[in-house]
């Protein structure tokens, strides 16, 4: 023990966090109502007052439609926070979006966690090194290459994240939801896609998403990119326009642009069509003190989303990819069923999640919530022949929200809607981490007409697309599937190896709720 405590303290002296002093000042550019942006949205949001025009963002292909088009048409600034950036192709196309939009004179500011960066250091300082481009980095690694050693060495700080999600600009539209920027959340590629959602919102809103991006660009866990990555090698911007235009010939890029191209959204947003739901909507954020265990509990996100909401008072759809709901959680929802709320939850199946230890922190909780009255969800691991329209989480047929279903093959959705009035869609997924570790984000809209559709799904396209989770007459699981007018009953967790459930159901008995 000497010897790691004598370790730790040395990694710490060589390698310590540099200085925040003398860091930049800026702040979200405020008088941009005469841009294209300001004048598009300001005839709707003179007869809304107070409100904000919401569009539903269902789609992959329309998630990174809809950020082309805000990168493509701010003429100020673009600000934009993200825990995961990839550079693969829709990765790599954004970024170069945003040196497109620096070198036409756009205030570029990115905020990324440092969680997932790995291999992007040479880009991100490329990036960074432009005169339009400033990025920071949230909590960051200070040993790039080797990890892990931040993670021995520096623990309590390296294990909170910042999972924020926005993507603002010229401060007059904003992109708030789950998705992460890469292949799997846009709908890009033959791999793994997620199903998620996110919403396009104009109006009142947007100068609550920017003022709280400010709060986190000047958080004692935001550091100068310059002052953590290399120097940035000469040819790596230019490395990356040609990297992009490599992919926009490759028969994979070609057919995604040209899905891109022929994107309603896209059209709808060139054209200042796009259909929007005029809503009374609150932004709810952590404090970004969070990201150092500093954060007072008022001043946390899920605390303030119970405080606007209120309880339920006759039902709760909850959609949730990551869920463990503790004993805390469990007693909530079972009490709700109890007194006659009708609380629905979808979440992944143990087939379909790409983190299956968090599914252990779910498991030993199912039979109360069911015993109560709660009723269970669980996606199934889908194929694209099954849902070839790659939706994911899609527009219902009304035309009024969202719906779930599609060809993803797991669940990344955080929403809710309750009373069918209120819905929230942000990063907040109901686990610990979300409420005690990592900074979160989302929206609350009060909407009938955005909140039935998810209430509307969990009678309609989840029970044909995800297992319901029931109880037999000895308490025991058992799942239901429904393929058309079949229904399979599975009485182990299907989809599964007994080496696989064994493994869950270890991870279960161990006290790691708080770290899922």
């Amino acid at each position: 023990m000497a010897i790691l405590a004598l370790s730790v303290i040395a990694v710490r002296i060589l390698f310590p966090l540099p200085s925040l002093d003398g860091r930049t000042i800026s702040a979200t550019v405020a008088d941009t109502a005469s841009t294209p942006l300001g004048q598009a949205v300001a005839a709707d949001a003179a007869t809304h007052p107070g409100r904000s025009g919401i569009r539903a963002v269902t789609s992959g292909e329309d998630a990174f439609a809809a950020r082309v088009a805000l990168a493509r048409s701010a003429t100020r600034s673009l600000d934009l926070q993200y825990y995961i950036w990839k550079r693969d192709l829709s990765g790599t196309l954004l970024f170069d979006e945003l040196r497109a939009a620096a070198d036409r004179g756009v205030r570029v500011r990115l905020l990324l966690d440092d969680n997932v960066t790995a291999g992007l250091d040479p880009m991100l300082a490329a990036l960074d090194a432009h005169p339009n481009i400033e990025i920071r980095l949230f909590n960051p690694f200070i040993i790039r290459k080797f990890r892990f050693l931040g993670y021995l060495t520096d623990f309590p700080r390296l294990n909170r994240r910042m999972h924020n999600k926005s993507f603002t600009a010229d401060n007059q539209a904003t992109i708030v939801g789950g998705r992460n920027i890469g292949d799997e959340y846009m709908g890009a590629g033959e791999g793994l896609l997620f199903a998620d959602l996110d919403v396009l919102a104009v109006g009142q809103v947007v100068g609550e998403v920017s003022r709280q991006f400010d709060r986190y660009w000047a958080s004692r866990s935001a550091y100068p990119a310059g002052r953590i990555l290399g120097a940035a090698g000469p040819t790596e911007l230019g490395r990356l326009a040609a990297e992009a235009a490599r992919i926009r010939e490759r028969p994979d890029g070609e057919r995604y642009v040209e899905a891109i191209r022929k994107s309603a959204l896209l059209g709808q947003l060139r054209q200042r069509t796009v259909p929007l739901e005029w809503a009374e909507t609150r932004l709810v954020a952590d404090d970004p003190a969070k990201g150092l265990g500093l954060a007072a509990t008022e001043n946390l996100l899920f605390p303030r989303l119970v405080e606007i909401v209120g309880k339920p008072g006759s039902s709760l759809s909850l959609v949730s990819s990551y869920f463990v709901p503790t004993e805390a959680g469990t007693e909530t929802f079972s009490l709700m069923a109890r007194r006659g709320v009708n609380v629905s939850i979808l979440t992944n199946a143990l087939e379909a999640t790409d983190v299956p230890v968090v599914h252990a922190g779910y498991v030993p909780w199912r039979q109360a919530m069911l015993k109560a009255g709660v009723r269970l969800y669980e996606l199934r691991r889908t194929g694209r022949g099954q849902h070839p329209n790659r939706r994911g989480i899609r527009r219902s047929g009304s035309g009024d929200g969202t719906a779930i279903g599609g060809s993803a093959t797991a669940l990344h959705a955080k929403t809710f809607a309750i009373d069918g009035k209120y819905i929230f869609v942000g990063s907040f997924n109901f686990d610990p981490r979300s409420a005690k570790l990592n900074t979160e984000l989302g929206l609350v809209m009060q909407s009938a007409a955005l909140s039935r559709p998810i209430d509307e799904a969990f009678t309609g396209g989840i029970p044909s697309l995800a297992y319901e989770v029931k109880l037999d007459e000895d308490g025991g699981l058992y799942w239901l599937e429904r393929r058309g007018k079949r229904v399979i009953r599975h009485d182990t967790e299907p989809g599964t190896t007994w080496f696989t459930r064994a493994t869950i159901r270890v991870l279960s008995l161990l006290p790691i709720d708080w770290l899922l």
